[in-house]
């Protein structure tokens, strides 16, 4: 049976985020922005900070589960946090082999580990051996960093290393987000590993989530910024509707909810900001919108434009 997980996406896919869209339904699993890592091990109240699902058992309130995502190029400090994550309540562990981001590729984590598959097997074997078995440890890669020559033995020794399950982002790092994604290179690593693979890059539509399937030779896929541009993704993938934009307004007012009475207050222009940039691919309603609100500041300015001049109660 298919599994739909919710990709880790820094900066947009918080825990506010992970809860609405896990409360829309279709998700197996969520993966959490990632946690850096760099020599030491960190406090609890930092893995609460970006996961505070931890406190209900790592779970959303839909009672989907939610795994802590590690970043960093330590194997034994990447170790030691592995198991502090899973002692609070992770549902497993993710280490970042994909993130393109130029600061942290210069800090040598995310995807310029991808230059070195012993650093890879290093890693992952590391944090194997430190968390105990009954929780899973998982990789999530790119095809490669400036070219997919190394793909397949990336692949293979995150596999010898340990790992339960490899999700593969179908593009290099240099490729970024720029489409198409190389779903038929997943097909390749494949055959090369017995572990499962789930894959991940450019899934926009049921139509998408198909063709990524039949390509990867994957059943298993991971949502990133579809599942933004479409709220229920998952759900349209298992044979639901797309939501109306009627449907789509009251979910950015709810988010409203969420980011105004929630600890994040502040960021909630530019987050809905943000968010209407995806939503544009989907529902050209979305683009209209960002205009009316493209330049107001505050919260109490936006909030009309999406539920009228009738009061929000939160």
């Amino acid at each position: 049976m298919m599994q739909i997980s919710l990709a880790p996406m820094e900066g947009v896919v918080d825990h506010l985020m992970r809860d609405m869209l896990t409360q829309i339904g279709g998700y197996d699993l969520c993966v959490t922005e990632f946690v850096r890592v760099v020599d030491q091990l960190l406090p609890a109240k930092v893995f609460y900070r970006l996961c505070p699902e931890l406190k209900q058992q790592g779970l959303t309130r839909a009672g989907t589960p939610v795994r802590v995502q590690l970043l960093g190029q330590d194997p034994v400090s990447l170790a030691e946090n592995a198991v502090r994550a899973v002692s609070l309540g992770s549902h497993g562990i993710d280490l970042n082999f994909g993130c393109p981001a130029k600061t942290v590729n210069k800090s040598k984590g995310g995807a310029v580990l991808l230059k070195q598959t012993q650093g890879l097997y290093d890693i992952v074997s590391e944090v194997r051996r430190a968390v105990d078995k009954k929780h899973k440890v998982t990789a999530k890669m790119r095809l490669g960093f400036e070219d997919k020559a190394l793909a397949i033995d990336n692949a293979m020794a995150l596999e010898a290393a340990g790992a339960d399950l490899i999700t593969v982002h179908a593009r290099t790092k240099v490729e970024g987000y720029k489409p198409p994604a190389y779903w038929d290179w997943i097909a390749r690593i494949r055959e090369h590993v017995r572990i499962p693979v789930v894959a991940n890059g450019e899934i926009w539509s049921a139509e998408d989530a198909l063709a990524c399937q039949q390509q990867s030779h994957c059943q298993d896929i991971m949502l990133g910024r579809g599942a933004l541009a479409l709220p229920n993704l998952a759900q349209v993938i298992r044979g639901a509707s797309p939501m109306s934009w009627e449907q789509v307004k009251q979910l950015l007012a709810d988010y409203s909810g969420y980011e105004i009475y929630g600890d994040k207050g502040r960021y909630y222009p530019n987050r809905i900001k943000q968010w209407l940039g995806y939503l544009k691919r989907q529902y050209t309603q979305a683009d209209a919108l960002f205009e009316q609100i493209r330049t107001l500041k505050t919260a109490q300015q936006i909030l009309p434009h999406l539920i009228g001049e009738t009061g929000f109660k939160p």
